[in-house]
């Protein structure tokens, strides 16, 4: 570490981001006119390395910073990127890729000369082969399957030639294409890994429309302008911006604050800033923010549900209440979740009264699968059936928490106890929640689920018997042989058509099962200086910068 590094780093990256945000609207200066966009990431990032892209806090500088062979667009469509064109065998195992000449990756000491080289076919078996590896990979559960077997030679990808590649899959999966999609399956140089070992995680070479300039974890990311990127819009090399900051400030006031004040361009997330300060009860922003910001809102592949353990293997689930399935739909049927939307989160969602699949994805349809509405006249005859008329004599029902959800459920608590169930709420912190719920310890829990890729398999996944936690995401050990089968199929299935239906009939049996209760689909949300144009949002909430423009004041 160099003395100007360990020592001064506060310095530099003031002395940095002064010289990146630099402006000038004369040109008898001489001065450029250089554009910065700002961001707030409260949650901070861990890692820059591809294969530890499991969260938005990461995805989105790694986003910037590399490629993959395809890309979601904004309407949830695979379309190229490094790959220019795709074939898939009649099998259905076979998917082979050709990838464009053009793409190099970032000028970098890694490299010979310190200057990027060509990107081959042989980089992305480098990088999936990486993948594998438990130490660094935090994706082993999407290359489940791969198949590496004595059939492939072992070898689940195949550098044909320098811009060929092939990759064998061990049975047909629909979703495949969507899941090269995520950031995991970025093309990294095999030099850089030599050369920076573990610390790949804070100095990534890729060939994304930004290059790495510096990180002072928990303060600024600075990203630069990737002068050679291989996207045009029209005759224009991207990106438009010339930097890209990321702050980490952990305190929303203070992060609103400086966005008032022009640092930031965009926060992002209805936690992010105070809603009921910024937003009217129609979701709608106050007149005094409207002259200032934007307000983008956006459909979001995200359900916001409470889990029910429902497996009787356990010895927790054998002494629980919710055991009962009419106990657990009169719990669905408890609470009214148009309200808990428009006077706890301003509107900002969609109640969820169909399944689990959230709007946004195409097997959504409220007019076929059929969730729960507020009815409690319902509530008193499945109490009946469950053995509690009037809730008597049903034993105490906890729901585990976090202090961020606990305006929302002391409102469904109160509703519930007005219909005789009585439940009580205990707030964790978000790590002890998350491992208690994945090694079987709670019951009941407030838990979200935001798809990977854009294909309902992977929201449907949370249910298939084969994924019961600790090993997979089915969180309350759901198991039903019917819904197993037609999962089975349903990923096998090339016809969308006929794959919707499929989707759509296991999204019914978990309703009519309830092993969870939905409660909202999210939305995306950001607020956005008016000075911002062509920052898109999407429906995987995923950052894409490489076309914004920023005009200076």
């Amino acid at each position: 570490m160099s003395y100007c590094r360990k020592y001064f780093p506060v310095f530099f990256i003031f002395l940095l981001v002064g010289v990146l945000t630099t402006t000038c609207n004369s040109s008898k200066t001489g001065q450029d006119n250089r554009t910065v966009f700002n961001y707030n990431e409260m949650a901070g990032v861990s890692s820059l390395d591809p294969v530890m892209a499991s969260n938005t806090e990461n995805i989105w500088p790694v986003n910037q910073l590399f490629n993959g062979l395809v890309q979601m667009n904004d309407s949830l469509t695979v379309v190229p990127c490094i790959a220019k064109k795709w074939f898939i065998s009649d099998d259905g195992l076979t998917y082979t890729f050709i990838l464009r000449k053009d793409v190099h990756f970032h000028n970098n000491k890694c490299f010979d000369n310190e200057k990027g080289r060509t990107v081959t076919a042989k980089d992305f078996v480098y990088s999936f082969n990486r993948l594998y590896d438990p130490k660094v990979s935090g994706a082993l559960s999407y290359v489940n399957n791969i198949d590496r077997s004595e059939k492939t030679n072992y070898k689940g990808f195949s550098a044909i030639n320098d811009t060929t590649l092939s990759i064998y899959l061990k049975e047909p999966f629909s979703a495949f294409l969507s899941t090269l999609t995520m950031s995991f399956f970025s093309v990294i140089p095999y030099e850089a890994i030599e050369v920076y070992g573990q610390d790949f995680r804070r100095n990534p070479v890729g060939t994304g429309p930004f290059t790495f300039k510096m990180w002072d974890e928990g303060t600024k990311l600075v990203l630069l302008k990737n002068e050679n990127y291989f996207e045009f819009d029209g005759s224009y090399r991207l990106p438009y911006l010339d930097a890209v900051t990321v702050s980490f400030v952990k305190d929303r006031e203070t992060a609103f604050m400086e966005l008032l004040n022009g640092k930031y361009d965009m926060l992002s997330g209805a936690d992010a800033f105070n809603i009921n300060e910024v937003l009217d009860k129609t979701g709608n922003l106050q007149p005094t923010y409207g002259r200032k910001f934007n307000l983008q809102k956006q459909t979001y592949l995200k359900t916001d549900y409470l889990g029910i353990l429902v497996d009787e293997n356990i010895d927790i689930v054998k002494k629980s209440p919710l055991r009962i399935k009419a106990l657990r739909k009169a719990i669905n049927y408890g609470f009214d979740r148009v309200k808990m939307v428009k006077y706890f989160r301003n509107n900002i969602g969609y109640p969820a009264t169909s399944g689990f699949i959230p709007n946004g994805l195409p097997a959504f349809n409220a007019n076929v699968t059929k969730g729960y509405t507020y009815n409690p006249e319902k509530v008193r005859q499945l109490l009946i059936e469950a053995g509690y008329p009037d809730g008597k004599n049903m034993p105490e029902i906890t729901l585990h928490t976090t202090e961020a959800y606990l305006e929302q459920l002391e409102f469904i608590q109160s509703q519930l106890a007005e219909n005789n169930i009585q439940v009580k709420i205990s707030v964790d912190k978000s790590s002890v929640l998350r491992q208690a719920v994945g090694s079987c310890e709670y019951n009941f829990f407030k838990k979200s689920w935001v798809a990977d890729y854009a294909d309902e398999e992977n929201c449907l996944s949370l249910f298939y018997s084969k994924n019961f936690t600790p090993i997979g995401s089915n969180y309350t050990h759901y198991k039903n042989p019917e819904f197993d089968v037609l999962f089975e199929k349903a990923i096998k299935e090339q016809n969308r058509d006929v794959q919707k239906v499929l989707y759509q009939q296991m999204d019914q049996m978990l309703i009519d099962d309830a092993p969870v209760v939905p409660l909202y689909y999210d939305q995306v949300i950001r607020l956005v200086h008016k000075n911002i144009s062509d920052l898109a949002t999407n429906p995987m909430n995923l950052l894409n910068l490489k076309l914004v423009k920023k005009v200076n004041h």
